[in-house]
């Protein structure tokens, strides 16, 4: 692929190397959402499955979604003849510091380089000049040349994303027994954005991971993801990395970090990484729906009372998310930005 040949800069130190073997996750919620598709179903039986499902697991999958699957196998036949483009072709597009869109083979996670290349785009293009997170960095798509439908089929599904996050969006409000529109503001000028991974065979899958572990930063993360599997989540009961097994026509649901501090921490965004094989390549492709640059984050009123007061400092969106891409675009000398540098210390 794309030229990446195993070196230093991939190996995970020795206590967040992959084990040879990952259990199969059981027990995952696996969430029909036809009831809010397909209309006329108990909507507050799905909205309290959801909120079962992001306080225990931090994610759940999601089938009934109402995103045509024609819609998926155009974006994923796009995305395959993207990355199987010559490496030249790729570069046209690359992204740089200053321009964060486009194509991009040196990833870090927690300063460890990623076994991957990737694509983003941003579904709305050009976003408006208030949804740009930093005013010295240039949010517009760089489309491939002579990629016949490659854009069109992007578009459409990043259409089909957002309808889904939005629908994710208010039965997670429901869930917390907020105004089912009660977050929706937020995104009124989004810094969301889409990425498509290819993980190429690893010689070395003992070593590397395809991405580090993480937790996501933004609001709700929609992943598709093909057959071969890959996706582990550190399950809470017992601190074990599971692997999720793919499930046909479906979508993998991540909370992020954004619902924990909105919820004050009844609910907890996922740790996860993505695991290689020497085998076979992976390709997914994760919708990170993100609020305006603007947005203060801190826990909903609604949630803090007295007895259960504010665990999060207001931060600002944009500066946390900018910090953040940074960080993965190059290796620094301190850990990356999280939200628990915003956590209140609350006395006993």
């Amino acid at each position: 692929m794309g030229g990446l040949s195993m070196d230093q800069s991939f190996v995970q130190a020795p206590e967040h190397r992959p084990k040879p073997t990952v259990s199969e996750a059981t027990g995952i919620p696996v969430i029909d959402l036809t009831p809010l598709t397909g209309g006329g179903g108990d909507v507050d039986a799905l909205a309290a499955e959801v909120g079962e499902a992001s306080r225990d697991w931090g994610f759940f999958v999601v089938v009934g979604h109402g995103v045509p699957a024609e819609a998926v196998a155009r974006a994923t036949a796009a995305q395959r003849a993207f990355f199987a483009l010559p490496a030249e072709r790729k570069a046209a597009v690359r992204r740089s510091e200053a321009e964060p869109l486009g194509y991009y083979e040196s990833e870090h996670t927690k300063n460890v380089r990623d076994w991957k290349e990737v694509f983003d785009l941003v579904p709305r293009d050009p976003p408006p000049p208030a949804a740009v997170a930093d005013g010295e960095l240039v949010f517009a798509n760089k489309w491939p040349e002579d990629l016949p439908g490659f854009r069109e089929a992007l578009e459409e599904y990043a259409k089909a994303m957002e309808e889904l996050a939005f629908r994710l969006l208010e039965l997670i409000a429901r869930s917390l027994n907020l105004r089912p529109d009660r977050l929706h503001g937020f995104f009124k000028d989004q810094t969301t954005f889409i990425r498509l991974n290819h993980y190429p065979p690893c010689p070395s899958p003992d070593l590397a991971l395809g991405v580090g572990r993480h937790k996501d930063a933004g609001a709700l993360t929609i992943l598709y993801q093909d057959d071969v599997g890959g996706l582990d989540v550190r399950r809470r009961s017992d601190g074990e990395w599971v692997r999720v097994t793919p499930v046909p026509d479906s979508f993998i649901i991540n909370v992020g970090d954004l619902i924990q501090v909105w919820s004050n921490d009844r609910y907890e965004s996922a740790e996860h990484r993505v695991s290689v094989n020497s085998a076979k390549e992976r390709f997914s492709m994760p919708y990170f729906f993100n609020p305006a640059s603007y947005t203060m984050v801190e826990p909903v009123e609604e949630l803090v009372s007295e007895e259960n007061p504010a665990r999060y400092n207001a931060y600002n969106w944009g500066d946390f998310f900018s910090t953040r891409k940074n960080s993965n675009f190059k290796k620094l000398a301190v850990e990356n930005i999280q939200i628990a540098h915003f956590r209140k210390s609350i006395a006993a």
